[in-house]
């Protein structure tokens, strides 16, 4: 619950109702416990929050994450699931990390292995 609050709060400082350049936030908590947040930035080469986040995370030294939680939504009422792009680059950087999900209303904490069955990765 504390990621999805960290989430929300960051989406909640930057939602762009005007442009929609700031439309998701994530959270992540790393293995030592701190917690970086990510929003999503678009331009004609955009990034996702998931990662910005990372790329936040490993600008500090980390290199072990533990779970992270995308929200959208002005005030971060959505739990999104990471897009293609990002659960293959979640699965490079991070690939022991679990990620909150939504499954039918009910909050989930699953692998990013499950979330990318049968991926490609120079970790495998």
């Amino acid at each position: 619950m504390e990621l999805i609050e960290k989430a929300s709060e960051a989406i909640i400082k930057n939602y762009d109702k005007i442009n929609y350049n700031h439309t998701i936030a994530v959270a992540m908590r790393c293995k030592g416990g701190k917690i970086y947040t990510g929003v999503n930035v678009y331009s004609l080469h955009g990034a996702c929050a998931e990662i910005i986040a990372i790329g936040s995370a490993i600008t500090y030294g980390e290199r072990e994450f533990e779970c992270l939680v995308a929200v959208g939504g002005e005030n971060g009422e959505k739990i999104l699931p990471p897009c293609g792009n990002c659960r293959q680059f979640i699965l490079d950087y991070a690939p022991n990390c679990k990620v909150i999900i939504d499954i039918e209303n009910k909050l989930k904490k699953i692998t990013v292995k499950e979330l990318l069955p049968f991926a490609y990765s120079a970790t495998n």
